[in-house]
């Protein structure tokens, strides 16, 4: 998704009508309308994906005239116009893009018919040496797209069904360490716009998205209510003394907390290239915003929370997915309480024997 200068999407600009009221216009072609709402949230969002389509409606240039029928570039162009994909939230479609872009760059001119399991085997396993991750959201998409196809007639079954996942390295973003924390906090001292954006993102544990859209209308009393973008999940989450405390210092001249250099709200690729550089600046170049949620499910995992009590708070609707954030801290804390058992029982054997040979009768002498 495109921004341009005055912080609002592609097509969209700031106008004032007869009122004197702002109010953001979408202009393109012949397409003129205005959106309402705070810019870059969910509801905006989707007016802004209507005003899009009546464009592509209305002008036809989607892409599918420019392509050669059958191919790579010809079904994307159609996945681009179909139910599913305009079903997606705005953010998903905007990744799915940018992964699909990727792929179609190399490989649109390939004509499905000739595309055979073991071509798409051979791609995605080049990709997995060094981001399995990446590759697991390619085959992901594949086989939707793929699916699609053949909805269309395009090829007479998907060759990639069934194809497994390649196992991760790791847990994907880097999980903050404590010393990693301190070392962030250190740098950026509290009233700075990083430490703020460090707090919200740390002590709500929400995905960097959620956060960039929170403002003062999200608050209720000592909570903040969070509609998760990625899930449609809506949460209320207490306030952590330490955040509650830096937002009642802020000055409320902004909906959101956290706002570009010009005083817009952030988008949330923006919030995350933005957050990046201040990591860097700490020296922490291997730390990210999505890490601190982690660092947040690892925190409460530490202090003895249950897996359910974590995905109350993170909003996570798989708790397979939580126990992946939380497998380290709970088989340490396992294992400190398993050590515990076991000096216990040590010292009440210990114990035992002492009683033991109190008790015992000496052995009559002769």
């Amino acid at each position: 998704m495109l921004k341009t200068k005055n912080g609002l999407p592609k097509y969209c600009g700031w106008f004032h009508d007869r009122h004197g009221k702002r109010r953001v216009r979408f202009r393109k072609a012949n397409i003129s309308t205005f959106l309402t709402g705070t810019p870059w949230s969910e509801g905006f969002m989707r007016q802004y994906a209507t005003a899009l389509d009546s464009v592509q409606e209305q002008t036809k240039t989607i892409g599918s005239e420019r392509t050669m029928p059958g191919t790579v570039n010809a079904l994307c162009a159609a996945y681009y116009k179909s139910a599913d994909f305009y079903s997606l939230k705005a953010s998903t479609q905007a990744h799915r893009r940018r992964i699909i872009e990727r792929f179609r760059a190399e490989y649109g001119d390939l004509y499905l018919k000739g595309l055979k399991r073991h071509h798409i085997e051979d791609i995605i396993a080049a990709k997995a040496k060094d981001t399995p991750e990446a590759a697991n959201n390619l085959v992901k998409i594949l086989r939707v797209m793929l699916n699609y196809a053949v909805t269309l007639n395009m090829i007479p079954n998907n060759p990639i069904t069934g194809m497994r996942r390649y196992k991760s390295h790791g847990t994907g973003h880097h999980p903050w360490t404590e010393e990693e924390i301190n070392q962030f906090e250190t740098m950026h001292a509290i009233g700075s716009k990083a430490r703020l954006a460090q707090a919200l993102l740390l002590y709500t544990g929400q995905r960097v998205g959620d956060v960039a859209r929170m403002g003062w209308q999200h608050l209720s009393g000592d909570a903040i209510a969070v509609r998760q973008e990625k899930t449609g999940t809506p949460l209320l989450l207490p306030l952590h003394p330490e955040l509650k405390a830096m937002l009642a210092a802020l000055p409320k001249t902004n909906l959101t907390f956290v706002v570009t250099a010009r005083g817009a709200a952030f988008t949330a690729q923006g919030l995350s290239a933005w957050f990046k550089e201040q990591c860097r600046e700490a020296g922490l170049p291997h730390c990210s915003a999505h890490g601190l949620r982690h660092a947040n499910a690892t925190r409460l995992a530490n202090a003895g929370a249950g897996v359910n009590q974590i995905a109350a708070f993170t909003g996570h609707k798989s708790l397979r997915e939580v126990a992946r954030y939380t497998a380290k801290a709970d088989q340490a804390r396992l294992a400190q309480q398993a050590l515990r058992l076991q000096l216990g029982a040590e010292s009440e054997q210990e114990l035992s024997n002492l009683r033991t040979q109190i008790v015992k009768p000496r052995a009559k002498q002769l």
